[in-house]
């Protein structure tokens, strides 16, 4: 049994066999379809979810899960490193430092860190594989964060969505750029930088968006041999495979992990989104 729990919110999309495998567990974050409530992940699968966001007419409403979910996480005789979604996204990372505070005054037994990973989905499950293995290492929970925040710096993430509409709404992209975009009837090339979702490209149709993505990575990646790939899809598997195929074609990686994007991020990118990290 590792001396540290690693824990990561609902926000992380990697899949259950890579959880498993690296020890990760994870605290859901809420769902909302109007009066009806499910945490993401455990209540409500990804094809229930993105069914019924496409039938809904409002869009699905998310919310970071009360300290008292995150007290229970914490609890147990190892020390705890939670791994939280970017606090420029969600509230989670305060409600996950507060639920901490709350833990220490009551018990006060043992170490309990929360780190704002200023990523999410792949991005942020790349740093707690990263986490996994430092642990794995016999590194202690302080070297294990101090590398991890030097790790942030390192992670490229970029995406493709199919409309920018429910990002818009949610408040997670720039309203200006996005409805420019969308007018356009352009894809839109994002990236995750600096804890925050930037338009930074556009393109038209599937092919010249998956093309603008595997361009920005061929012009910035270093040293594939040593890092991990992660690929994310809203229900669009073949767009994920077709940039596996191709960036496995041209570089040897450590690891190559394909995701599903779960309910809470995907109340934002919409069915049809791709995101590809690498770290």
């Amino acid at each position: 049994m590792n001396k540290i729990k690693l824990l990561v919110d609902g926000g992380c999309d990697l899949p259950k066999e890579t959880l498993e495998k690296y020890n990760i567990g994870i605290v859901g974050l809420n769902i909302s379809f109007g009066e009806e409530s499910f945490i993401g992940g455990l209540e409500i699968d990804n094809e229930t979810f993105y069914k019924r966001m496409k039938e809904e007419k409002e869009l699905p409403k998310t919310s970071c899960p009360s300290p008292d979910r995150f007290i229970e996480a914490y609890k147990g005789e190892e020390d705890v490193l939670l791994l939280t979604v970017s606090s420029k996204l969600s509230g989670t990372y305060s409600s996950a430092k507060l639920a901490k505070d709350m833990y220490d005054s009551e018990f006060g037994d043992k170490k309990v860190e929360v780190l704002d990973t200023m990523s999410g989905s792949i991005g942020q499950g790349l740093l707690a594989i990263k986490a996994s293995e430092l642990i794995s290492n016999g590194k202690s929970l302080d070297e294990v964060i101090e590398a991890l925040n030097d790790l942030k710096e390192d992670i490229l993430f970029y995406g493709t969505l199919e409309t920018l509409d429910n990002a818009i709404k949610g408040g997670r992209i720039n309203p200006i750029a996005g409805k420019i975009i969308n007018a356009l009837n352009f894809k839109a090339i994002i990236q995750v930088t600096e804890g925050i979702v930037k338009p930074i490209d556009k393109a038209r149709g599937v092919n010249n968006s998956l093309k603008k993505i595997l361009d920005y990575i061929d012009n910035n990646i270093n040293q594939p041999s040593d890092r991990v790939l992660a690929i994310a899809h809203a229900y669009c598997n073949e767009k994920a495979v077709k940039i596996k195929e191709s960036l496995e074609s041209k570089y040897d990686f450590k690891e190559i992990i394909i995701a599903e994007i779960g309910p809470v991020m995907g109340t934002y990118t919409s069915e049809g989104a791709i995101l590809v990290s690498i770290l």
